[in-house]
Parts: C-alpha cells; sequence; structure tokens
C-alpha cells in the first residue's frame, strides 16, 4: 500500500524573511537576500558576500530553555518547523505520533561549534571541549530536536 506525503504547514527562517509572510512579501518584490557577510571577520578572505539570516531572536520564537542547548542551524529549523506546525492546525492529541515525521536537508551541522571547540582546544586545552560538542554539531540534531 502506498502511502502519501502531504505538506500541511510552512515555516520560514531565511535571509529574506523570517517568517512565511515575510519571506513571501519579499520574493514578490524582488528582494536579493545576498549582502555583505557580518558574522565574522572576512577581511583574510576573497568572498565577502553571502546570504546570511538578519534579525533572528531564537527567544522570540522558541522556549529559552530549549533554544539554549540548540546550535543556531538547529534554532532556524526548529523555528520554521514551530512556524509550520502552527500554521498546519495539528491537534497532535487527536493525532496518531507514529504517522507524523520530519525530515530536515542539512549537509553538514554547525561548522560553528566544531570552529568554537578547536580553538578553546587549542588556547584551554582537549579538557575543556563543550560536553554536548558532537550532539550539538551534528546535522541531524535538528531533525531530532524538532521531532
Amino acid at each position: 500500500m502506498k502511502r502519501r506525503v502531504v505538506v500541511t504547514g510552512l515555516g520560514a527562517v531565511t535571509p529574506i524573511g523570517n517568517t512565511v509572510d515575510v519571506f513571501w512579501d519579499e520574493i514578490k518584490k524582488g528582494t536579493v537576500g545576498i549582502g555583505p557577510i557580518t558574522q565574522f571577520d572576512v577581511s583574510d578572505y576573497k568572498v565577502k558576500i553571502a546570504a546570511q539570516v538578519k534579525g533572528f531572536d531564537a527567544r522570540e520564537r522558541l522556549d529559552f530553555k530549549s533554544a539554549k542547548r540548540m546550535e543556531l542551524f538547529t534554532q532556524y529549523a526548529a523555528a520554521a518547523a514551530k512556524e509550520a506546525f502552527e500554521d498546519a492546525g495539528i491537534d497532535m492529541e487527536k493525532e496518531d505520533p507514529y504517522r507524523a515525521g520530519v525530515i530536515v536537508g542539512s549537509g553538514v551541522g554547525s561548522l560553528k561549534c566544531v570552529e568554537d571547540n578547536y580553538e578553546t582546544i587549542l588556547k584551554k586545552g582537549p579538557n575543556r571541549v563543550h560536553p554536548l560538542m558532537v550532539p550539538l554539531m551534528i546535522s541531524n540534531m535538528a531533525a531530532g530536536n524538532i521531532s
């Protein structure tokens, strides 16, 4: 028996809008999300532009305690998923949880986590690495936190 997949809600955290409504309005205006890199020093690099998410505050979109234990890429995914879930209007109390799923496409997890912990190793030694480094950085952590 074939089972169909149904997209029931939409959510967005993007370089041109951090909600579906804002994102869609900016798409219709032809807004470009590419601009100067501001999240780190690029003076030693040839490339100085990127599509960065701007104006995202996890405290406005997620439970503070949960967000504190997430890397930024996971916060983006969780915020978009929360918006999609709310948009869908699904009451999971009335649904079979074994018929629902989460799929998050990510080629890599948190490179910032890797970089920060590498710096910690160099400056303070390996015993000072964040104890949750591996779970925080792996690419499937976003789907895990969402589900």
